[in-house]
């Protein structure tokens, strides 16, 4: 049995390890050189997750059973396409993933069905006539990227103008959304589609960098303590969300922003959260998603019954670095052994190069700490950022200390 693995980064690598253990010869294709997942796999392609024609040839030259992937949205894209092309199982169809990967689609579906969201636009050419009516800040990005790729936050036309010019060469498609900026906590929302009925495995707050016009994750919390009232609003949404794509049996990552009343979502998609979300999910829930992808692709129905969390209090922490090429960690073996942290992730390999901080995919590695208390957790998380470095080829720490705020848990 065959199985091709499109993306190496490091939510691939439990991917690869749990099909491994069901007897799967495992293909993995990423457009990087030496993906951290590479070393895991039976065998590796270097070819773009997103070139369909390439997977496609890889798929049928080495006749895999399914392809596969985990919590990045644009490969799913191919996934689908492929599988659809090649009458391969797969747990979404093409159109399907199209509308949930695109954000031009995913906001008319929006707007369509009464699903509360930014006010926007979405241009191929910029207009200001068409944004007469907004009001700054306002976010421009790709209709078609992640990982936070070209997401800026802009406050007059001169800002406007240049980051609608640059998105428009990240986009594959040329066209770019402006939408005006909300204010307030943003929240994760991890939901299992199951026989159509959406249930959240957990709410978390993303913490961002500190920079007026950049979004990039630096930390997630688990709680997030919001009210009943609150929560309520929040399932509601999800299943408006999963009646409007038609998902049925699929995991679903949803990003809002809630002024404390009411929820407005940025965007979603039907997989689950990148990183290490997947171990939050099932530290917080007891739901094993990565797992289940590898049921519903082939057709295995999926249960989710809802257990104890391991802590009542969690967090993923992730690391960005100054300019540098990367050579070694220091500190994150002992501080597991001694259960300081849970456990950490290493992104990136030796060598990799990093000049600034623009989106997720700078980050070098995560780590988790969990605690009953929330005394307990900021206690371990404040020793783990006095203990821990990133080292470059000359052994000086090239870690952005600055960058990791206080740890609280403030009630929304």
């Amino acid at each position: 049995m065959k199985v091709l693995v499109l993306a190496g980064g490091f939510p691939q690598i439990k991917l690869i390890e749990e099909l491994k253990k069901r007897g799967y010869f495992v293909i993995l294709a990423d457009f990087n050189e030496e993906p951290v997942a590479k070393k895991y796999c039976d065998k590796y392609y270097r070819e773009s997750t997103l070139d369909v024609a390439a997977i496609k040839k890889i798929a049928q030259d080495e006749n895999v059973d399914f392809l596969i992937t985990a919590c990045t949205d644009q490969a799913l894209l191919t996934v689908a396409k492929v599988s659809e092309e090649l009458n391969l199982p797969c747990y979404i169809d093409y159109k399907t993933a199209l509308n949930v990967t695109n954000k031009q689609y995913m906001k008319d579906v929006f707007v369509k069905n009464n699903i509360s969201t930014a006010k926007h636009i979405i241009m191929e050419k910029f207009d200001e006539t068409k944004i007469k009516d907004f009001s700054y800040p306002m976010i421009v990005k790709p209709v078609d990227c992640n990982s936070s790729k070209g997401v800026i936050k802009v406050f007059n036309i001169e800002e406007m103008k240049s980051a609608f010019e640059m998105d428009i060469k990240l986009s594959r498609t040329k066209t770019a959304i402006i939408e005006e900026f909300i204010d307030g906590p943003e929240l994760t929302v991890d939901v299992y589609v199951e026989n159509g009925i959406a249930n959240v495995l957990s709410v978390s707050i993303s913490d961002k960098i500190n920079d007026a016009d950049k979004f990039v994750i630096y930390r997630t919390r688990w709680p997030a303590l919001i009210t009943d009232e609150l929560l309520e609003k929040i399932r509601f949404t999800a299943q408006q969300i999963a009646d409007s794509f038609n998902l049925k049996n699929s995991p679903m990552l949803i990003q809002m922003i809630t002024d404390t009343k009411k929820v407005f979502v940025l965007e979603f998609s039907a997989r689950t959260g990148g990183g290490v979300k997947y171990s939050l999910i099932q530290k917080a829930s007891g739901f094993d998603v990565i797992n289940a992808v590898i049921d519903l692709t082939i057709g295995n129905n999926v249960h989710y019954e809802k257990s104890a969390p391991e802590s009542k209090f969690l967090s993923n922490v992730f690391v960005y670095c100054k300019p540098g090429i990367f050579n070694r960690l220091e500190g994150f073996d002992e501080l597991k052994q001694k259960n300081i942290i849970s456990d950490y992730y290493l992104f990136k390999w030796k060598g990799a190069e990093f000049d600034s901080v623009s989106n997720s995919g700078d980050r070098v590695v995560g780590f988790t700490v969990q605690a009953d208390t929330v005394e307990d957790i900021k206690e371990k998380y404040d020793y783990t950022l006095r203990k821990i470095k990133v080292l470059d080829i000359n052994g000086n720490d090239m870690m952005r200390h600055d960058l990791l705020e206080e740890l609280d848990f403030e009630t929304i």
